[in-house]
């Protein structure tokens, strides 16, 4: 028994040597100092002792004490890897469990280079990485009951009874994990940010993860602790993405949702989105760096396999809308989720930066620009839609055109977003070019479209029969579209130039309105011969015949036009103005002559039906748009 005491005190001796000798020199040092400390370690007895298979009987008994102290580790792991209750659920069993391991670790690492050369050492090396197996296995159990209990203690378990969690998805848009005095986590509150990070474990259960990983790692069962890992935490994200209201859906599925519905997901998507780049996965990454602290590539591995689910959820749901319809009224939303792409970007680099994430990444920079590409494809879908609008029957009164008023609308409220549309735009490269222009993406873009817009109006207009009312439609039209520009931010888009131009445009169409409507009437009331002042034979018209001519066509004119309409009120005034300007003076005048004609005489009166005063009051009558006036002007 005694002796049996001095083998195992050499052979601690031995193995403290050989782990504080880095070469055979410095373990000879090592072996001198022993020696001089106690008798029983001489140096002879420590240097055959470390080289089994160098002397026979010496090597019988180094594999006898490497037999021996494998039965003694056997029985200890087994007692553990055979117990029915949880290791970790006694402090004492748990590092027992641990220290047992590290032996049989550290056993296997010296003898292994011996093993090849002789059987014996392999059998028992062959023993010792079967019930290393069986540790492992209880490892892994013993790692996932932790991550359960630690989940549990958190109150992070799926919910029963209707209670609410901070993933619940009928919360507000932004919500905080805020600890309470017990140490319990989910608790919903607004904030202000997102720069939070939650601690999903209690920081003793991720201690004992850390120190089960660095076992199973230093055994080769790494990617085994990984697996496990990220299984039990895999489950916790994606009911968290769930309790945000993030859906499972596929390309299909979202591409046959109605619109309506699909704007609630992608609301749901924003939310999501954002807690889970801004909070979930920072958490997680965090999370990994600590259980798996000293084993970067584990602890990559591990973040990876948890959050690449959750991840390509995201992902999908995104690129299944970049790749959808193109239908203009879905600009909006997708704008909405292409900035927040683009607020998430240097999220995702942070995030998914290690050679495990890469893809992730890269992915998710590919569906950003493709949300950048559906936008471009909208705008080409509404130029689409400009130029097919057909020029079916007038617009009653010569109003304003629904087009004019859905293109200016369009475009105002779009424009609200042109930081984002001008980033869009210069990566495109695709919008019209228009002469000289030296204009940003974006401007040339709406230049081109309001190009095409007054061109279709223009088509529409010449469908009216009256040249007077095709202008009255093109001045409501183009003042409409003036005015838009002028007070967004289509105005500083376009420039001054732009306003200045269609400005004078309106002013072109209000010359032709006049010259179409009023010369006739204007040429009446002139005093020399003219065509206009003339009978059907040809000859002159008498005093008496022009002012009953006059009488005629202002009737049929008052008649007519205080039918059409003049949305724009300033409009309509410098349009009356500038018709009392033109044809009151020249009625006064013509009225004068007519009561000093000596073919009237001093019945003048009989034949004036109406007074000064009386054309000016029809004047400003007109464009009222009558009683049945259509629609309003927003």
């Amino acid at each position: 028994m005694e002796e049996n005491g001095e083998d195992k005190l050499i052979a601690v001796a031995r193995h403290i040597a050989q782990q504080l000798g880095n070469n055979d020199s410095m373990a000879d040092d090592i072996f001198q100092i022993f020696s001089n400390f106690d008798g029983r370690f001489s140096r002879e007895k420590l240097s055959s002792s470390t080289k089994p298979g160098g002397g026979g009987d010496d090597h019988l008994r180094a594999i006898a004490s490497l037999d021996h102290t494998l039965q003694s580790l056997e029985r200890q792991i087994s007692q553990y890897v055979s117990a029915d209750h949880p290791i970790w659920s006694d402090s004492a069993d748990s590092a027992a469990f641990l220290d047992s391991i590290d032996e049989l670790i550290s056993i296997i690492r010296d003898w292994t280079p011996m093993a090849n050369s002789d059987k014996n050492i392999s059998a028992c090396l062959s023993r010792a990485e079967d019930f290393m197996q069986q540790a492992m296995f209880r490892l892994e159990e013993e790692f996932r009951l932790l991550i359960e209990r630690g989940c549990e203690s958190f109150g992070l378990t799926p919910l029963n009874n209707g209670e609410s969690s901070m993933f619940d998805s009928d919360d507000d848009d932004e919500e905080a994990v805020n600890g309470d005095a017990h140490g319990h986590i989910p608790v919903a509150q607004p904030l202000g940010d997102y720069d939070i990070v939650i601690d999903a474990l209690p920081s003793g259960t991720i201690n004992d993860l850390h120190e089960i990983a660095k076992r199973m790692v230093a055994a080769g069962f790494g990617k085994a602790c990984s697996h496990v890992y990220s299984s039990s935490r895999r489950e916790f994200l994606e009911e968290s993405m769930s309790r945000l209201g993030l859906q499972k859906l596929s390309i299909d599925e979202v591409q046959k949702m109605q619109w309506q519905d699909l704007e609630d997901e992608i609301d749901k998507w924003i939310k999501a989105s954002n807690v889970a780049l801004h909070i979930l996965f920072p958490s997680e990454r965090r999370l990994c760096d600590r259980v798996f602290f000293g084993f970067s590539s584990a602890a990559d591995l591990s973040f990876m396999e948890v959050c690449r689910g959750s991840t390509i959820q995201i992902l999908n749901f995104a690129d299944a809308v970049a790749i959808g319809s193109r239908s203009p009224e879905r600009l909006f939303k997708i704008l909405d989720l292409f900035e927040t792409f683009r607020e998430l970007m240097p999220e995702f680099e942070a995030n998914f930066s290690d050679q495990y994430c890469i893809l992730l990444r890269n992915d998710a920079v590919a569906i950003w620009k493709r949300l950048g590409e559906s936008i471009r494809g909208i705008f080409m879908e509404l130029e689409n839609l400009i130029r097919r609008d057909p020029a079916k029957s007038p617009i009653p009164r010569g109003g304003l055109h629904p087009i004019t008023r859905y293109v200016m609308n369009y475009v105002r409220a779009a424009c609200r977003s042109r930081e984002t549309l001008e980033l869009v735009f210069e990566e495109g490269g695709n919008v019209v070019p228009l002469k000289d222009s030296t204009s940003s993406s974006l401007s040339v873009q709406m230049a081109w479209i309001m190009e095409l817009l007054e061109s279709n109006l223009e088509m529409k207009s010449k469908i009216y029969g009256d040249p007077a009312l095709c202008s009255v439609f093109m001045m409501n039209n183009e003042r409409y579209i003036v005015q838009k520009v002028k007070d967004s931010e289509l105005g500083s888009l376009l420039g001054e130039d732009w306003i200045r131009k269609h400005t004078a445009k309106i002013k072109q169409y209000h010359m032709s309105y006049q010259r179409s409507s009023w010369n006739k009437v204007l040429g009446v009331l002139k005093l020399d011969i003219s065509p206009t002042a003339s009978n059907f034979a040809g000859k002159p018209l008498s005093m008496r015949e022009k002012i009953k001519l006059f009488n005629s066509q202002f009737e049929d004119i008052f008649r007519t036009q205080s039918q059409w309409i003049i949305f724009d009120e300033q409009l309509k005034k410098e349009l009356r103005v500038s018709l009392a300007n033109l044809l009151v003076p020249a009625y006064q005048n013509f009225i004068r002559r007519f009561q000093n004609s000596p073919e009237v005489g001093k019945h003048a009166d009989k034949y004036i039906k109406y007074g000064v005063e009386d054309i000016e009051m029809q004047i400003n009558e007109l464009f009222q748009g009558g009683s049945g006036s259509s629609g309003s002007r927003k």
